[in-house]
């Protein structure tokens, strides 16, 4: 079983491709916060994070916020943003502009994505591609939080030519529009990031924290493939230490250091997330999906459900429905 796989199914990550972008100096697009246009874009996801990938020419990336410098990026370059934050890509630093609303929806009449071959004023060209990864966001997505607010997962650090080799489809596939191009593309985003997450994984300091940091200690790492391989298992902290081979207070202490919650915390945290997509089909008994998950008691699910979502399950799953 793979944690980060697995992980990427709970919280239900879908991509799509929606801009291939053809520009030439000088030129800048934004991109509003995701909050705004959730709803035209991806309206059954729970929360969008965009990306770019610089398929050729430079460009800078300004996440507009005063405290952060802008930053370069080249040829074969992948940003992430997983807040949605609003952002805009430029030619030449400090060229900002107002992200166009108008652009972002999802057609009816034509597949994705929307070709744009005439933004800039003529000089240097660049060639982007843009698009939206959609996920949950609650009650529990522990990648959202490993990863910084802006990511960039440089082209050099991606190991054997793995970027360049999914650009090479990407440009490929954005040149047809054949009958499937739009899933294709948007299966092509989705390996993408678990490249780019692999090569972000392995970039990482030695002396780096967060989950993603969890999954590659030893472990760190075995704790949270047995945590999701039995998530309905009786587990305590005692016998997860058990299992490893190490005492309950090694466990607890680099556990909670790297993952920045006590191992029992992020169980109860994973069991939620997995019993919210198991209500989201209405015949599902909430007795049963409680037991699914490894609560002893219809009662005590209750309890903790709330306690992370802030409603009952029954109410919550209503309130999904609405």
């Amino acid at each position: 079983m793979d944690v980060l796989s697995e992980v990427l199914r709970a919280v239900r990550l879908t991509g799509a491709v929606f801009f291939d972008i053809g520009a030439s100096q000088p030129w800048a697009i934004a991109s509003p916060d995701m909050s705004v246009v959730r709803e035209r874009l991806m309206p059954d996801a729970g929360h969008i994070m965009p990306f770019h990938l610089m398929m050729a020419g430079s460009a800078w990336l300004d996440s507009c916020d005063p405290d952060a410098p802008m930053v370069p990026i080249e040829t074969g370059d992948i940003i992430l943003l997983p807040r949605g934050n609003e952002h805009c890509l430029s030619s030449e630093p400090g060229n900002r502009i107002l992200p166009k609303l108008d652009y972002y929806y999802r057609p009816t009449d034509q597949q994705l994505p929307f070709r744009l071959s005439e933004i800039g004023g003529g000089g240097e060209p660049a060639r982007l591609v843009c698009g939206y990864f959609g996920c949950d966001a609650t009650p529990f997505n522990p990648l959202l939080d490993a990863l910084p607010r802006t990511t960039i997962i440089r082209a050099a650090s991606a190991p054997n030519g793995r970027a360049s080799s999914f650009l090479d489809a990407a440009l490929a596939e954005g040149e047809r529009t054949q009958p499937g191009s739009e899933l294709v593309l948007a299966k092509l985003s989705e390996l993408m990031l678990v490249q780019a997450l692999r090569s972000y994984i392995d970039a990482l300091p030695e002396n780096s924290e967060g989950w993603l940091s969890g999954l590659r200690d030893p472990l760190v790492g075995r704790v949270l493939l047995l945590l999701h391989g039995e998530p309905n298992r009786d587990w305590t902290l005692a016998n997860l230490a058990r299992e490893v081979g190490v005492s309950r207070s090694v466990l607890a202490e680099r556990f909670t250091r790297l993952v920045h919650l006590p191992p029992m915390t992020y169980l109860a945290r994973w069991r939620i997330q997995l019993a919210a997509r198991a209500l989201e089909q209405p015949s599902a008994s909430i007795s049963v999906v409680a037991a699914e998950v490894g609560y002893q008691s219809e009662a005590a699910f209750n309890r903790a459900f709330k306690k992370l979502v802030g409603l009952p399950p029954g109410q919550w799953r209503r309130a999904r429905a609405a």
